[in-house]
């Protein structure tokens, strides 16, 4: 049997907090956001290659779609992203890596980080390590900000990796992950009530975090005092979800949302905040964009005894709603077929792989 490895990550729809997860804020004033992975994944599968190079290729690609122009390293002609992350691993020997993403690019879903997460999984799994969600994380976030220079913040890469429906804590000390618990019933009608929408790629995501990130950075009055807003909304979303009252938790996004919209120019726009109005004005009691800004998904908590009206307003302006869950895994690895030769999961833990790796883990 040949050598094949395929590892899976889940994208993620922040709920709150978003923006608090930019260094520029985090290592100031500390940061909060309110995550879920959901059903909607990027799979790595890896084989040997025919070569001696590490051969990278999407599954737009083979089918012959170019993606479209965006300021998304995973997505640009030069691979910035997945490169960066095979040459870190130092691979030798031929290797094929091909990537499929189940959300186009500038879905606002996370897309980038999700696609760093199951590939560093895959190819840690590869050399012989099994690395824990939390140096998987940290190695994306290494990756996408320290070496490729990414203007992003830390939230997608411990939401891809942790799965699930996190508080996410950032600070200059690291990183924790809170699992936010719920009562079973409650978290099932949350995944009732939600509603998602796609209203267009954005094809400015990393623009708009870059001049949120410069206004953080140059401590703006009114940029921070939003972004402490939106973080205490986030703090308040935590604790309304714990006690399964719908309700406040859909009142705080929208509350959250008009914080959000405020940042900086770019995150909203005419046209979306015609659909928003629409959304409102037909049932749903909150609701936001999902990514940066600029377009991407929108996600509505609404009652599903109006949810017909809200489906059936947004459709009429363009936009198409997408089923989900929560996932409940984070990364994974699916399925191996030995490497003649590989040292398979002979390290004995994932902090001591971490450590092989210069990995430094936040508690």
């Amino acid at each position: 049997m040949s050598a094949c490895l395929i590892a899976k990550a889940p994208l993620r729809i922040s709920l709150g907090g978003g923006g608090t997860d930019l260094p520029a804020y985090y290592e100031q004033h500390d940061g909060l956001v309110v995550s879920m992975a959901i059903t909607y994944y990027t799979y790595v599968i890896l084989t040997p290659g025919q070569s001696d190079e590490v051969q990278i290729i999407f599954a737009d690609q083979r089918s012959g779609r170019r993606p479209p122009e965006c300021d998304d390293y995973v997505w640009d002609t030069d691979l910035r992203l997945p490169k960066a992350i095979a040459q870190y691993f130092h691979i030798t020997g031929g290797l094929t890596v091909f990537l499929a993403c189940q959300a186009p690019p500038g879905a606002g879903l996370g897309c980038s980080s999700s696609v760093a997460v199951a590939m560093i999984k895959a190819l840690a799994f590869w050399c012989g390590l099994d690395l824990g969600p939390a140096e998987v994380a940290e190695l994306a976030c290494h990756i996408e900000i320290d070496a490729v220079k990414m203007r992003v913040g830390k939230q997608d890469q411990y939401a891809s990796a942790f799965g699930g429906l996190n508080c996410i804590h950032f600070s200059s000390k690291g990183v924790m992950v809170e699992p936010l618990q719920m009562p079973h019933e409650a978290r099932e009608s949350l995944e009732q009530n939600l509603m998602l929408f796609f209203a267009g790629s954005s094809l400015q995501s990393t623009s708009i975090l870059h001049r949120q990130e410069r206004a953080s950075r140059e401590d703006e009055r009114e940029t921070i005092a939003r972004l402490d807003a939106i973080k205490a909304l986030g703090s308040e979303m935590c604790a309304v979800l714990s006690q399964g009252d719908l309700t406040a938790f859909g009142e705080l996004l929208h509350e959250s949302w008009m914080n959000k919209r405020g940042l900086t120019h770019g995150i909203s726009n005419e046209f979306l905040d015609r659909c928003y109005q629409a959304a409102l004005d037909n049932g749903a009691i909150g609701g936001k964009v999902t990514g940066a800004g600029g377009g991407g998904h929108m996600i509505f908590l609404c009652p599903e005894a109006r949810q017909p009206a809200v489906s059936d307003a947004l459709t009429a302006l363009g936009l198409q709603r997408r089923s989900f869950r929560i996932d409940a895994d984070g990364v994974q690895v699916m399925e191996v077929s030995p490497r003649p030769g590989a040292p398979m999961l002979r390290m004995p833990s994932a902090r001591r792989a971490a450590e092989r790796l210069h990995i430094r883990v936040g508690g």
